[in-house]
């Protein structure tokens, strides 16, 4: 039995070191167009999360997957000089951004760590806040990373975990996927990650099972406008898509682009779906 609970635990440490290094390679390689004006769903969404936490000035805030600091940076206005904001991603040049951020805002309460969210080793409790916007489905084991996310939250402190909700980015999401299929079936993908969590059933599911009961689930229905299907492609060169976009040669990529934006300007799309999930959940005073 001991063997065998090895053996589960060496391939459960081998798949997310896999997922580590495929999700640093794709947003590190996102990272030129992260924060271009046509994303700008990464602030909005990051900002309404921690709008719910109700942080307070000192506040100790762990922000993990923070990318270029979308909820990172509003958590280090909020809790003020006196507080703390912890920034973790494992994507070194996306916290880069968020560090030129945060001088030129002349933020001085904030710490960028290149890491893993499973492993930084804070003390039960240590934080009176701990985020995870759009990233908890990049780790294999969800309902492990919260519970970890959890430990270290301190009694009366509060857990925000916010996630994709159904149809993201349709209906360019689909017409996308299908011109990668045509050139590349072996790239095609029939889910997302965050597919298991994309309803507020699913959500509250994984929670559990992490054990976490009392939670509050907010669901938003939202659209991205495009002002042209070249947002549409700037928005995916600039997020998690860039990793299977890279793994096309240069015509393939033309092509795909082309038949993508032709569907778009076709329907002549003017906005996509960006619905979103956000949990808080408050910690038992002991």
């Amino acid at each position: 039995m001991i063997k065998i609970r090895t053996i589960f635990q060496e391939v459960e440490m081998e798949s997310h070191s896999i997922a580590n290094k495929k999700t640093a390679h794709a947003y590190n390689t996102a990272a030129d167009l992260f924060d271009h004006p046509a994303n700008t769903f990464w602030n909005r969404f990051g900002t309404s999360t921690v709008n719910r936490l109700g942080l307070s000035k000192g506040d100790k805030v762990l922000d993990v997957c923070s990318g270029t600091g979308a909820s990172a940076l509003p958590a280090a206005r909020q809790v003020g000089p006196d507080g703390r904001v912890v920034a973790v991603d494992l994507a070194e040049k996306l916290l880069a951004r968020a560090a030129e951020k945060a001088k030129a805002d002349g933020l001085e309460n904030m710490e960028f760590r290149v890491d893993d969210m499973l492993a930084l080793a804070y003390p039960d409790g240590y934080f009176d806040a701990v985020v995870c916007v759009f990233g908890i489905f990049f780790v294999p084991d969800m309902a492990a990373a919260v519970r970890e996310l959890w430990r270290q939250v301190r009694p009366g402190g509060r857990l925000a975990v916010t996630t994709w909700g159904s149809d993201l980015f349709e209906p360019a999401n689909t017409s996308l996927w299908q011109a990668i299929c045509d050139e590349r079936p072996d790239l095609h993908k029939d889910f997302n990650p965050w597919d298991r969590i994309s309803t507020p059933e699913g959500f509250l599911a994984m929670l559990a099972e992490a054990g976490l009961t009392d939670v509050h689930i907010f669901a938003e229905d939202a659209t991205h406008s495009l002002s042209d299907p070249e947002d549409w492609w700037t928005l995916a060169m600039g997020s998690g898509y860039r990793g299977t976009l890279d793994q096309l040669n240069e015509e393939q990529l033309r092509r795909v682009k082309q038949s993508n934006l032709h569907h778009l300007a076709s329907q002549s799309v003017t906005e996509i779906s960006a619905n979103v999930l956000y949990a808080v959940v408050e910690k038992p005073l002991i």
